[in-house]
């Protein structure tokens, strides 16, 4: 099992960035491939970005693509989530999550089995 703590949410005026780290411990970081969701109130939990074990390969959803970018440091087993340009509409719980990589995108939340216990984003005017 991996354990993990996102970190870098906040408040932010709309335009502004924020930058959300994730530490795991447990095992090979490098063997796990990570994705960030989101939660906003009354909504399913959102696929946002996904990066494979050794970082070569990335995806973000639609709704981020331009704005967000996902990074990770396998010699401090993080994963960043870069946002930039933010909206009123990515207010939500942000998290982090992470799967063994079988070098195929997963997009699902089903898909993962470890979790941390979010970040809160807020996004005003």
């Amino acid at each position: 099992q991996v354990q993990l703590v996102e970190s870098g949410g906040g408040l932010v005026q709309a335009g502004g960035s924020l930058r959300l780290s994730c530490a795991a411990s447990g095992r090979t970081f490098s063997s796990y491939a990570m994705a960030w969701f989101r939660r906003a109130p009354g909504k399913e939990r959102e696929f946002v970005a996904f990066i494979s074990g050794r970082g070569g390969d990335t995806y973000n959803a639609d709704a981020v693509k331009g704005r967000f970018t996902i990074s990770r440091d396998n010699a401090k087993n993080t994963v960043f989530l870069q946002m930039n340009s933010l909206k009123p509409e990515d207010p939500a719980v942000y998290y982090c999550t992470g799967r063994t990589d079988d070098q195929q995108w997963h997009i699902d939340p089903r898909d993962y089995d470890n979790w941390g216990q979010g970040t809160q984003v807020t996004v005003s005017a």
